[in-house]
């Protein structure tokens, strides 16, 4: 086997750690403008919920990096294995003995969804290994490591609960964010990123917003701030999205929550609903439920009661 070669295997590393990778909401996603190179330029808020995979690292010997567990993509393009991958291209890696790894991913998050699952693996991943192998290296040059995956790993990499985003991604700026309670769900459909995004119906050119009106958004529980630009998208490509809309905003109003606190999070296709507090998050959620039980049940492929995270669960 040549070296840095992926192989499913069993973990026998002398040495192991265990990892949780949370989810995100994006409460918000404004589309304000795109780069020459064709990359969007973004407005948005981060927020990580409870909602996690689970990443298992053993320490092998030499450098091959091995996989195993759940799935999503072909090994090749598994980003916790690209994660794993850059760091072996640092001096840190080459200067410890250029050590390998075994990694064994357990999914609870759904792909596809808008929620930074496959991200948010990769940047655990980064984390882990940087402790695991030993390497040292800091936030920052984790974050631009990450960067090069993906655009939404400098926030899974950042250790902030919430953050506001700009760019493409990696234009970070904290907040302080009340707490909240979601319901989210996942529609049976999956949906990719890439053919969002390169819709001709996207609004692209949305007004940047006030940080004013953003910071009082922010300080509220039920987020009704801004909208999502991709939603319109989306819900006119997948019809299983537009029904879980429908169906969160008459559980919203049925419980006095405005029906601009559901949403799309991402492309998506996870939606969401903000709540005051648990009693009426948990009303929505009942509701729900309800119709996830019924004869079109099926369109609902997860429902979930969710409460935002002050921090990442996982520290440098």
């Amino acid at each position: 086997m040549r070296p840095n070669q992926i192989k499913i295997a069993g973990m026998d590393g002398s040495s192991s750690i265990r990892l949780l990778a949370p989810a995100k909401i994006n409460l918000f996603l404004h589309v304000v403008g795109r780069r020459p190179d064709g990359y969007h330029l973004l407005e948005s808020a981060f927020e990580l919920i409870d909602w996690f995979d689970q990443i298992e690292l053993s320490l092998t010997q030499g450098p091959d990096i091995q996989r195993q567990g759940d799935l999503c993509s072909p090994l090749e393009a598994d980003l916790a294995v690209r994660a794993a991958r850059a760091l072996q291209a640092t001096p840190a890696w080459r200067a410890k003995g250029q050590p390998g790894a075994v990694i064994s991913v357990a999914k609870a998050i759904p792909s596809g969804a808008g929620l930074g699952g496959g991200s948010s693996d990769a940047a655990t991943t980064l984390i882990g290994l940087n402790r695991l192998w030993g390497l040292g290296l800091s936030r920052s040059v984790l974050a631009d490591i990450g960067l090069s995956l993906g655009a939404d790993l400098p926030f899974f990499l950042s250790g902030l609960g919430a953050a506001f985003i700009e760019g493409v991604g990696e234009r970070l700026s904290a907040y302080q964010a009340s707490d909240r309670w979601l319901v989210v769900a996942v529609p049976s459909c999956s949906v990719a990123t890439g053919p969002v995004f390169q819709a001709p119906e996207l609004t692209r050119d949305s007004k940047r917003l006030k940080i004013a009106d953003f910071a009082q958004a922010a300080s509220e529980p039920v987020w009704e701030f801004g909208r999502n630009d991709l939603e319109p998208v989306t819900m006119g490509r997948f019809s299983e999205v537009h029904q879980l809309i429908s169906w969160l905003k008459e559980a919203a109003q049925s419980e006095a929550v405005g029906q601009n606190a559901v949403r799309m999070s991402g492309s998506g296709g996870a939606v969401f609903c903000t709540a005051s507090n648990a009693a009426q998050a948990q009303a929505i959620f009942d509701r729900m439920a309800s119709k996830r039980d019924s004869a079109d049940g099926r369109l609902i492929a997860h429902l979930r009661l969710c409460k935002t995270l002050a921090r990442h669960p996982e520290q440098l």
